[in-house]
């Protein structure tokens, strides 16, 4: 190739990233769109070695656009070269830069898209046969858990890519690449592309476990020999594991590079601006949910410092908190004003009451699986069913059990919040089902282990009340003290500012204050 006799001639090589290069793997070289990248080996055609300042590491070929040094003349070269990035005294020249013609642009960008996911699908041959493959036959080294979070459903991206670039080498018009018509291809697969809402979902529990394996020196040198024996570069398998992330987030970018260079008169512009829009939802989607994954150490965090709580934890069923205020609630069989504050999370509410004294402080008094009501939206009046005055209300009513809920806001405005966010709930929900997500045991184990280590804060105090008498110990200690107290149950003190335990005939009792 040109630029390999380049490189290799005495010709100083550069090129210019057209768009971020995300890393955690530490022989890849990070950077971002714009940046010029010193080549400094292009003997792999999919991961070449360059020089950015003092680092040095690989880097996706496809990623960047090559400069070469050149003798006679030429114009000036991008942006970066005049912003200083590269010596503007240097004759530069970009091999493929496209003629200021849009055709031309438009056939380069395509031949971008078509030759990006070539490698791509050879990218997720090579860890499917050459780790996964390689994986289960060694059962003495890992279980089916273990390659289930290390490897997510790569395979079934794999299956899915390989469907993807055949519908588009059938739209690839080799002779003339700017006719080419691959924006339907986008819309056609739209659906498929949320599996790698899992994969990236999953990716963070990956690396932990990788991160634990790679302490032993075995798994080390059994990597190592799976890449070799697959003739993969010399990247760690984080690295190669990272890419599914990478590529998902790249498709909006080269999908509004295409449509910059695409007239609007040309066949395929409206599926190339539809198929931009789905792909930016299904990213930004993606993107929502990574998010959400991690917050849900915020929700064990909140569900600990929750009093008297029973039942499944939250984060069996949730993972995100959508709706939180303080509204009158009427439960049919009581049929009693009660002022509670509600925590709307996808799938359930949650019921809490304030504690008398410490508003700040809440107990646990009940949910409502929002799987199984649907909400009514009431004007102002009287209601027939509890026979009492209604302002700002609404219902909640079981489509099973003909059980009905109450609710009165404070104002119209906190009312219509409430019922939008009902609405959000169940789309959410909808949404999560069509793409598969939800929170894995290893992720609660993970929250919960992280509430756990939460220190108390400086200025705790926890009062341990027994038949024998009233003690008081400080901070961590307490629970050592609580534990020694002849009782037959047992409390795990909440996430708190200050906790009173009372333990007497065997119940106990709690309460807080600060000093």
């Amino acid at each position: 190739h040109v630029w390999v006799r380049l490189i290799t001639g005495d010709s100083i090589v550069s090129a210019e990233a057209v768009w971020d290069h995300v890393t955690m793997a530490n022989r890849e070289l990070a950077f971002k769109a714009g940046d010029v990248i010193k080549v400094l080996d292009a003997s792999n055609k999919d991961w070449w070695w360059g020089q950015i300042d003092d680092e040095e590491g690989w880097f996706p070929a496809s990623f960047v656009r090559l400069w070469v040094n050149q003798e006679d003349g030429v114009e000036e070269g991008p942006s970066d070269v005049q912003n200083g990035h590269l010596d503007p005294n240097s004759e530069c020249l970009c091999l493929g830069r496209p003629l200021q013609n849009r055709d031309q642009m438009r056939a380069n960008v395509i031949n971008e898209i078509m030759s990006t996911e070539r490698h791509y699908i050879k990218h997720l041959k090579d860890i499917c046969e050459g780790y996964l493959k390689q994986c289960r036959k060694r059962r003495d080294m890992f279980s089916d858990e273990q390659l289930k979070v290390i490897f997510g459903n790569i395979e079934d991206i794999y299956r899915f890519q390989m469907g993807f670039v055949r519908d588009l080498e059938k739209q690839y018009n080799n002779d003339d690449p700017h006719l080419s018509e691959i924006g339907p291809c986008f819309l056609e697969h739209q659906d498929g592309f949320w599996i790698y809402s899992e994969y990236c979902n999953n990716h963070l529990d990956a690396c932990m476990e990788l991160s634990k394996l790679m302490k032993d020196s075995r798994y080390q040198h059994f990597f190592e020999a799976c890449r070799l024996l697959q003739q993969m570069i010399d990247i760690a398998i984080d690295g190669f594991l990272l890419t599914p992330v990478q590529k998902i987030c790249k498709y909006p970018l080269q999908l509004a590079e295409l449509l910059k260079y695409t007239a609007q008169d040309h066949s395929d512009y409206r599926y190339v601006a539809a198929a931009l829009a789905v792909m930016r939802n299904v990213t930004q989607q993606i993107n929502e949910r990574k998010r959400r994954l991690e917050n849900i150490d915020k929700i064990a965090q909140w569900q600990a410092s929750v009093l008297d709580w029973e039942g499944e934890d939250i984060l069996d069923r949730s993972s995100e908190l959508i709706y939180t205020g303080e509204m009158a609630w009427i439960y049919q069989p009581y049929g009693r004003n009660q002022q509670r504050v509600f925590f709307l999370f996808d799938h359930q509410m949650v019921l809490c009451k304030k504690d008398l004294i410490r508003r700040d402080i809440l107990y646990y008094k009940g949910r409502i699986d929002m799987d199984k009501y649907e909400v009514v939206d009431i004007e102002d009046g009287r209601d027939d069913d509890f026979n009492v005055s209604m302002k700002n209300a609404f219902k909640l009513h079981n489509k099973e059990t003909e059980e009905i809920h109450l609710f009165f806001a404070k104002k119209l405005e906190e009312k219509i919040r409430w019922l939008r966010a009902f609405r959000e709930e169940r789309k959410m929900v909808q949404e999560d089902e069509k793409i598969g997500f939800e929170i894995s045991e290893n992720q609660k184990r993970q929250a919960a282990m992280t509430v756990r280590k939460l220190p108390f804060p400086q200025h705790s105090e926890a009062w341990i009340y027994s038949p024998k008498g009233f003690a008081s110990v400080f901070y961590r200690p307490c629970y050592g003290e609580f534990l020694r107290q002849k009782s037959n149950s047992f409390f795990s003190l909440p996430f708190s500012p200050s906790l009173y335990v009372y333990i007497s005939n065997g119940s106990i009792r709690t309460a807080t204050r600060e000093f």
